[in-house]
């Protein structure tokens, strides 16, 4: 049983098929996160990609190594579908990951949280993606993982959430939750917020 099954057995209910973005820096636990949810018979991506997204690479899982460049990754559980991509300021590749923000239903927003010279970056980053056109006008519930809370130096899921200024938020809802990815700690808290706005929100 995967961390997703209640949430994708509720989907598969409703008939409704949700887009999930796993968003967050390079190096923050994104796939680390991704693979606790994955069901153990499902470790596979969604299939090779389109021909205009041949130069895109994909990473099978669970041999993830960083990658240069923008590295993508895909994979489906029932009635949700989940993409992976680091953000990067500096990526020339913005354009492609910025084609996924249509057709998002919720974000999943992951920050290490033992990364301080980076959490401006981040912030950065997390405004940019706020203000969006596409995403700017939706109500779609943003999820935030505080991870590696495991790290000595690692900071409170509040002093992340005060660096980030998450209480700036209005318009969506939004929640944070310390997470130690590699063991799964503080990730079925996290889905299971998700779950319960996704029972609100009309798509």
């Amino acid at each position: 049983m995967g961390l997703l099954d209640k949430l994708s057995g509720w989907l598969g209910l409703r008939k409704k098929e949700v887009n999930v973005l796993c968003l967050g820096l390079d190096n923050s636990g994104k796939t680390t996160i991704i693979n606790q949810l994955k069901p153990s018979n499902n470790s596979n991506h969604l299939g090779p990609l389109s021909e205009e997204w041949k130069h895109v690479s994909q990473t099978p899982a669970p041999d993830i190594v960083p990658t240069i460049g923008f590295n993508i990754e895909k994979f489906k559980s029932s009635s949700l579908s989940f993409t992976v991509f680091d953000m990067s300021g500096q990526s020339r590749y913005r354009n492609l990951w910025e084609h996924y923000y249509k057709e998002s239903h919720a974000i999943i927003f992951v920050i290490d949280s033992g990364d301080k010279l980076r959490m401006v970056v981040a912030k950065e980053e997390l405004e940019t993606l706020l203000n969006h056109e596409d995403i700017r006008s939706k109500k779609i519930p943003v999820l935030f993982f505080a991870n590696k809370t495991d790290l000595r130096d690692a900071m409170s899921s509040v002093k992340v959430s005060q660096m980030l200024s998450l209480e700036n938020i209005k318009d969506k809802p939004w929640n944070i939750c310390a997470s130690n990815a590699i063991k799964g700690e503080g990730l079925q808290e996290g889905l299971d917020w998700l779950q319960d706005h996704m029972k609100t929100m009309s798509t």
